[in-house]
């Protein structure tokens, strides 16, 4: 079954916010990774302690995702790009044709490729200027 997924962005707070919704929502996180986990990892030392990814259950079947901005790859945030919606396709073939489709007329931020966290991915802005991820991943946890 195809799951959408809120995912936030924040500017060196997503710790404290994911702490936060833990302690609202209950649970544990799933996934936590800092930004210094990235293989070939070349960025400032103030980022390296940035979230690169967490996810926390709230509710039957839902996830709340977050991660922090990078400044020195240019990224400010500001209301309307502190939020993703995150498509959890069950197939390659259907990551594909939602990337595909949602994406034209819109602008792609990253390629539908494969990760090194196990997931084929990509990230655009829709011709309305919706924030999308598409994230199947290989081998669900």
């Amino acid at each position: 079954m195809l799951a959408i997924h809120p995912y936030l962005n924040f500017d060196g707070k997503t710790e404290e916010a994911f702490n936060f919704y833990k302690s609202v929502f209950g649970g544990e996180f799933t996934s936590f990774q800092r930004m210094k986990d990235m293989p070939n990892n070349t960025m400032p030392a103030p980022e390296q302690e940035r979230v690169m990814h967490v996810a926390l259950p709230i509710g039957k079947g839902n996830i709340l995702m977050g991660s922090d901005i990078l400044p020195s790859q240019g990224d400010s945030l500001k209301a309307g790009n502190n939020f993703y919606v995150l498509i959890a396709p069950e197939s390659e073939d259907e990551a594909n044709k939602i990337f595909n489709t949602l994406s034209a007329g819109g602008k792609i931020q990253a390629p539908l490729g494969k990760t090194f966290w196990g997931a084929y991915f990509g990230m655009f802005t829709d011709r309305y200027g919706i924030q999308w991820m598409i994230n199947y991943e290989y081998e669900r946890r």
